[in-house]
């Protein structure tokens, strides 16, 4: 019997069939997801979720082509973000991205719609939150008129696969929107409704990982935190794992049998009743992007051509470290906390100005901005490991960012098993 998983995330959606006994990995595919609108607004980042449903639906039919013993279907995908449901479980708007920005946008008689939210309420959320879209859509009159619900856009595809009509979301997902309270397991209806938001739009939530309906006969789940489910994939369940992912953003994540506050730290919904202690770092694995790309932009302009250089970059550290290194920070698109805040870069003279102190001073700033999220989690929480876990595109393909983890950690790095944890975890997801 094999296990089904569907990872939709921001820039691909990824597929995985797994041994619903051992676990093991039977076959993995990734598909691009090309499904952001183009607008008029740089703060906006949408997709099309018909064109995503387009995608897994395809691609589902597909593999119970090939396997005709595929016993469940389990959901993950990127949090945060919000697209809207009528009543008939239909799509009643674009998918507003976890990356999207009008909850920075200073309109709100000069302040932001995040700032006006800490002054009125005294809760901290982010812009990309999915009541922080929310709500700015309902005081800018954005909010469409056959809106009855909301989700995120796993959620969605769970709908669609089963015929579903409304909403049921897991508390990994309620939990990312913001307003969220762990203990009772619900949103504080109480701070929404000083907002002046109407709750009645709030969709249904659940603890536990539920049956959502059936696609050709076979169960399918609800979707879960695409962090949780990356953590399920590459660690398990246990308290006290740590793991390093570095993707588009980078994330550090610690399983806790205790639901505790840490400065500059989220406490999410893990699963078993557990919960995951979380620190983000945003711009992750687009800072050694934005590296290539500045190299990039010399050779073009020293007539080599528009050509990747990663490729070079990688022969310039294979002379070694250098003895007098770059200190660079990069929160290049600021912190959850900062979102002005940028990066740097420290303790330049004239002998370490050179390309292989930045590209390694930028390793070690990606590896840094964990390391002092880590320090914040330890302060707080019994760590007795000597090793932690790497998963995420931009850590595993880097070799010279795994010697910057396990420098600035003082730990061994192990890859998780999986290259898709996060379908694998959301496979995972629907056994015990």
């Amino acid at each position: 019997m094999k296990l089904l998983g569907i990872d939709i995330g921001t820039t691909s959606i990824s597929f995985t069939v797994m041994e619903k006994e051992s676990k093991t990995l039977v076959k993995a595919s990734t598909v691009g997801n090309e499904s952001f609108m183009k607008t008029g607004n740089s703060w906006e980042k949408i997709q099309n979720a018909a064109e995503i449903e387009k995608i897994v639906k395809e691609t589902v039919e597909k593999f119970f082509a090939e396997f005709t013993d595929i016993v469940s279907i389990g959901l993950t995908g990127q949090m945060h973000g919000i697209l809207y449901t009528d009543g008939r479980g239909n799509c009643a708007s674009p998918l507003y991205t976890w990356q999207d920005g009008r909850g920075n946008r200073p309109v709100f008689e000069g302040k932001s719609l995040t700032e006006t939210i800490y002054e009125e309420t005294g809760v901290q959320v982010y812009t990309g939150y999915g009541w922080v879209t929310h709500l700015y859509n309902q005081r800018k009159n954005l909010v469409p008129e056959t809106a009855a619900s909301f989700c995120t856009i796993a959620d969605y595809i769970g709908m669609k696969l089963t015929g579903r009509e409304q909403p049921l979301i897991h508390s990994s997902m309620a939990a990312s929107f913001g307003f969220f309270d762990l203990e009772r397991n619900q949103f504080r209806q109480d701070a929404l409704e000083l907002l002046g938001i109407n709750c009645g739009i709030m969709p249904e939530i659940s603890d536990k990982i539920s049956v959502l309906g059936e696609f050709d006969g076979v169960p399918v789940y609800t979707a879960i935190g695409d962090n949780q489910a990356s953590v399920l994939g590459a660690t398990g369940r246990e308290p006290g794992t740590i793991l390093v992912n570095m993707g588009t953003g980078g994330q550090i994540s610690v399983i806790s049998d205790r639901n505790i506050e840490v400065p500059g730290i989220e406490t999410r919904p893990f699963l078993d009743g557990n919960y995951l202690l979380v620190g983000a770092s945003l711009c992750g694995g687009r800072a050694y992007a934005v590296l290539e790309n500045f190299f990039r932009q010399y050779g073009k302009a020293a007539g080599t051509g528009d050509r990747a250089q990663y490729d070079v970059m990688e022969k310039i550290l294979e002379q070694g470290e250098t003895a007098d290194p770059l200190k660079v920070r990069t929160t290049f698109q600021g912190t959850r906390t900062d979102p002005e805040r940028r990066g740097s870069i420290e303790g330049i003279s004239e002998n370490n100005f050179t390309p292989a102190a930045l590209i390694q001073g930028v390793l070690d700033g990606m590896a840094q901005e964990l390391y002092e999220m880590y320090c914040e989690i330890r302060s707080q929480v019994s760590l007795d490991v000597s090793t932690m876990t790497a998963a995420g595109n931009g850590v595993r393909k880097n070799h010279y960012l795994q010697k910057a983890f396990e420098k600035i950690f003082d730990k061994k790095l192990v890859l998780a098993p999986y290259k898709e944890e996060a379908a694998c975890g959301a496979a995972m997801s629907c056994c015990r």
